[in-house]
């Protein structure tokens, strides 16, 4: 027995798949609205290591001034350290504008302390346990700010130093590296410290070890720049060098040879 097509069924399977098609369009629209925004998952314009070291009488912190927009130096007089409260400072790589909005969240604060007037000014701790609260709060959001932060300080006769990660991971030490100079220079800082044997460095000893690890960092990370500040937080207060650069050495690179050259 023959069969014939039925113009009126096919139709209507026809009317029933456009309307299929376009339910299913206008929820996918729906959830693709629902997701998460990713702009800043990806870092643009970004720092490299900061280092940092507990001596006697306080603690020195070292970064470049070097904000690369990819693997372009482009922008060569960027401060990545600051100065919070009396006896506290900040350094950051990574993200430079996170770096920016954590720095007007750090204003905010002492800002609202100033206005208090309790008589309890911030301690370094409480600065760091403050931005390890903020980073962990936006990682939880799936919108983190892309750094890694070190706090350092020196209050009522006790140095503190402490790093932060991008997911609210934390850790106290004697020498902190972030960045490239997590790979190159932690293990020197370690070195320089354990050869003490327990003694702490002077502020020398310190100043002379973080030169001599930023200028391996220049030798070896193509994202540094051998224009340094130098941060010393002491019983004093803190402060924050003027930008310098170290004396290099390239006249063994005279007799290198292949490697595209």
């Amino acid at each position: 027995m023959n069969t014939y097509p039925n113009p009126f069924s096919e139709a209507i399977n026809y009317q029933k798949m456009e309307r299929m098609q376009q339910y299913d369009q206008q929820t996918l629209e729906s959830f693709s609205n629902m997701s998460p925004m990713t702009r800043t998952q990806q870092p643009i314009v970004t720092g490299t290591s900061v280092l940092a070291v507990k001596f006697k009488d306080g603690i020195m912190m070292c970064t470049d001034c070097l904000a690369s927009y990819g693997s372009l130096a482009r922008f060569r007089n960027v401060e990545r350290m600051i100065k919070v409260g009396d006896s506290t400072v900040i350094g950051a790589s990574g993200d430079i504008s996170d770096f920016q909005y954590i720095t007007y969240l750090m204003d905010k604060l002492i800002t609202k302390e100033y206005n208090a007037n309790n008589g309890q000014p911030l301690a370094p701790e409480n600065i760091y346990e403050y931005l390890s609260q903020v980073m962990y709060q936006r990682r939880n959001k799936f919108d983190p700010l892309w750094n890694a932060l070190v706090v350092g300080g020196f209050k009522e006769g006790k140095s503190f130093l402490g790093y932060i990660n991008l997911k609210g991971t934390t850790y106290q030490s004697e020498t902190i590296a972030t960045g490239y100079g997590a790979y190159i220079a932690q293990p020197l800082l370690r070195n320089a410290v354990e050869k003490k044997n327990g003694e702490p460095l002077t502020e020398e000893e310190a100043k002379k070890l973080l030169d001599d690890c930023m200028r391996v960092l220049f030798y070896r990370d193509a994202r540094s720049l051998n224009k340094l500040q130098r941060a010393t937080v002491t019983a004093s207060g803190v402060t924050i060098s003027e930008p310098y650069s170290l004396e290099t050495e390239w006249s063994f690179a005279e007799h290198i040879r292949g490697y595209g050259a």
